[in-house]
């Protein structure tokens, strides 16, 4: 499938709330309210003034995905956060996800791009991989991951 990355210039929540099942708010956000509430997501999650967000669009323009990426250490890092897919666009799309997200660090100006994956979710960590991520840490089931935007970009 051919996404089309949609930069979330509005912050507009109602299409991550509309995709997102209420069972699936805790894979994404553990700490969330269940239902979606938006308010929240505002006020909490993605409330950091350099926050951006977007959404993955298939070829009939529906939103299929979302992810944020959020400043690290410093500008010239950004964390993936908040990472989902709708079930039908799962399947084969981690490498064009994953070049997304790296494309959008990198026209944000970032270096680096860091995430944190659940361990148990062996499909997420295997396209980490091998988009050329590496592991830096196991804390409390969860990998912590960066990539040199630069090295990939050479690979």
């Amino acid at each position: 499938m051919a996404f089309t990355l949609r930069r979330n210039r509005d912050q507009d929540l109602a299409p991550l709330a509309a995709m997102l099942p209420t069972a699936e708010i805790p894979l994404i956000n553990p700490n969330a309210k269940t239902p979606f509430d938006e308010t929240e997501w505002h006020r909490k999650w993605l409330g950091d003034r350099d926050d951006v967000s977007f959404y993955l669009q298939d070829d009939e323009g529906r939103d299929v995905g979302f992810f944020a990426l959020r400043v690290g250490v410093g500008p010239e890092v950004r964390h993936l956060t908040y990472v989902y897919l709708i079930e039908e666009a799962r399947g084969g799309a981690a490498a064009e996800l994953t070049e997304m997200v790296e494309q959008a660090a990198r026209d944000l100006g970032a270096l680096t791009l860091t995430l944190k994956v659940e361990l148990d979710n062996r499909p997420a960590v295997n396209a980490y991989l091998s988009a050329g991520y590496e592991e830096l840490s196991r804390r409390q089931g969860m990998a912590t991951m960066r990539l040199d935007l630069d090295q990939a970009l050479a690979a």
